[in-house]
């Protein structure tokens, strides 16, 4: 067991290790609370994250580097795609699959650190099957529970975001990869997010599952998907409209907190030290036990070794997307209505309007997607290209 002395030496270095990684990253520490850049610019937020990008690139190297060959082949060279002829397909990924592999590649690429999702879990690869290259890629994950911004949109009560929270999914990753994003096809995957094959995939995999809290059968409507930009204000989300409506519809922003900054090496040490010296938030026995999540481990983390949890407060804010899959989205949201109203959009009358909207018009007016070569995609290589957003 280990002594005082030894216990206050470990805080001690765990506390100085964890300052250090937040000013290395470029954030500036003061009386227990951090501050982002003063010239907060996409470039600026950027470098807030590489710190956390290169860690997870480093850790997923050892399984993907070997890899690296197979799934770059799966994305396109510049002369490879023919904006007439593109073609989308929706192709849901199973746990263990080649295209398991290919979206954790492609996700290593984002411009900011990409969890895997918590709870239930939906991914698509979006493949062109004109010329069988990946368009992009999308990631629904269960919600967090308390969002102010999109709460307040729905006009939730508490027991009535209970009840209904299972029927919402959040877009933990959403974009193009290129040459595609060169395209905007940003805006085509994030329409498809809106489509009748994604959620019938919903109902297909949920429909029939017995909730463990609740000990019921799970109700199987996507009701609504949320979702955040990457780097502040977006600019591939904004303006989506189809049928004369907007799609994506603009909610506020976050309040800056998350536990982004910790995501990478130091994160380890967090979770060994909170494993031996912090106790788990009491939870339902059908979760099982250990921490609810990487957020309590930090925040118990923070108070153990005498730093405030202000410190989670990076003061990064992402605009906030809601995205009704139903005309009486809210109002079957708040338990006043017993059934949905849905939006009726195939996939192909999605891409339909996408392409005469922004697919053919881009690509006439900028050809600096011809120019894009696969290797530059490479992590381990040829250098690095960062998605969509």
């Amino acid at each position: 067991m280990p002594t005082p002395r030894r216990r206050q030496d470990e805080r001690a270095s765990l506390r100085a290790s964890l300052i250090g990684s937040l000013r290395r990253q470029g954030f500036r520490v003061r009386n227990n609370k951090i501050l982002p850049p003063d010239n907060v610019t996409k470039g600026a937020l950027r470098h807030l994250h590489r710190e956390a990008i290169g860690h997870r690139r480093q850790t997923a190297r050892r399984r993907l580097e070997r890899r690296e060959p197979e799934l770059l082949s799966c994305i396109a060279s510049g002369q490879e795609v023919v904006p007439d002829q593109v073609a989308p397909k929706l192709i849901q990924v199973e746990r263990g699959s080649t295209y398991e592999w290919l979206f954790r590649y492609v996700s290593l690429h984002w411009s900011i650190p990409v969890s895997s999702g918590y709870g239930r879990r939906l991914r698509f690869l979006v493949m062109d099957e004109a010329n069988g290259r990946l368009i992009g890629i999308i990631g629904l994950g269960d919600p967090v529970f308390s969002v102010a911004a999109r709460d307040n949109w729905v006009g939730w009560s508490f027991q009535a975001r209970r009840e209904r929270l299972r029927n919402v999914m959040e877009a933990f990753i959403l974009g193009a990869v290129p040459p595609y994003s060169m395209l905007l096809c940003g805006k085509l995957v994030a329409m498809l997010v809106c489509s009748e094959e994604v959620r019938s995939a919903f109902a297909r995999k949920y429909g029939q599952r017995a909730s463990l809290i609740q000990e019921r059968t799970n109700d199987s409507r996507l009701a609504m998907v949320s979702t955040a930009s990457a780097l502040g204000r977006s600019s591939v989300y904004n303006r989506i409209t189809y049928g004369g409506r907007t799609l994506y519809r603009t909610v506020g922003f976050t309040g800056g907190w998350g536990e982004f900054h910790f995501a990478n090496g130091l994160y380890a040490k967090l979770f060994e030290f909170a494993t031996r010296n912090c106790t788990p938030t009491a939870k339902h026995k059908g979760w099982g036990t250990g921490f609810r999540n990487r957020r309590e481990v930090v925040r118990k983390c923070l108070a153990e070794i005498g730093l405030s949890d202000e410190l989670m407060n990076h003061g990064v804010a992402r605009e906030l997307f809601v995205v009704p899959m139903a005309q009486n989205t809210n109002e079957f949201l708040r338990g006043e209505h017993v059934r949905l109203r849905w939006f009726h959009q195939t996939a192909a009358e999605l891409f339909a309007y996408f392409r005469e909207r922004w697919l053919l018009p881009r690509s006439e007016r900028d050809g600096r997607w011809e120019g894009f070569d696969r290797r530059d995609y490479s992590l381990w290589s040829n250098g690095i290209s960062n998605a969509d957003e």
